[in-house]
């Protein structure tokens, strides 16, 4: 709080070194489970990061996608999807279509919304977006990487509540 009043001071509410401090004290607020705070400095963030950098600047999509959890570890899972989609469209019309499996925060975007869909029991959904995922991680950092692995393990486990489902 006292580097984000600094930067203030300093250099301007809409400074993007100032909403770096915006985005990193919203973070920190995530992580001491105090989410209303986390949330109204995200927007914050995110309202400065659009006017400052554009919608499609990749640290304004880094914000969008950290809404994108809060909202998710808050319940809110329709506005969460929201957000993680619209990340994820914005990471590929800046990185291109191709570029987007090498990126790791796309990447971890196409995970988290893979656990979203497993949340609201979407699990083909689900599985797409891991398997997604799990070719991108596998391409950057092979498929013996924790990352990987973890994909594979909860595409393993979609597979297994899919059985016991009968679908």
């Amino acid at each position: 709080q006292q580097a984000l009043y600094g930067c203030e001071k300093a250099l301007g509410l809409e400074h993007t070194s100032t909403l770096i401090t915006v985005n990193n004290l919203a973070n920190l607020y995530a992580k001491q489970c105090k989410l209303a705070e986390s949330e109204e400095m995200l927007q914050r963030a995110l309202q400065g990061r659009e006017k400052a950098l554009g919608i499609e600047h990749m640290s304004t999509l880094d914000t969008i996608n950290n809404l994108a959890i809060l909202y998710t570890k808050q319940g809110k899972l329709a506005e969460g999807e929201k957000m993680y989609q619209r990340a994820l469209q914005g990471y590929k019309k800046a990185l291109g279509a191709d570029n987007i499996t090498t990126y790791i925060p796309a990447l971890n975007t196409m995970s988290c919304l893979g656990s979203l869909f497993e949340l609201q029991a979407d699990l083909g959904k689900a599985k797409i977006m891991y398997s997604r995922a799990l070719l991108g991680y596998e391409k950057v950092v092979g498929p013996d990487h924790p990352r990987s692995q973890s994909l594979q393990g909860k595409i393993y486990a979609l597979a297994t509540k899919t059985e016991n489902k009968g679908l």
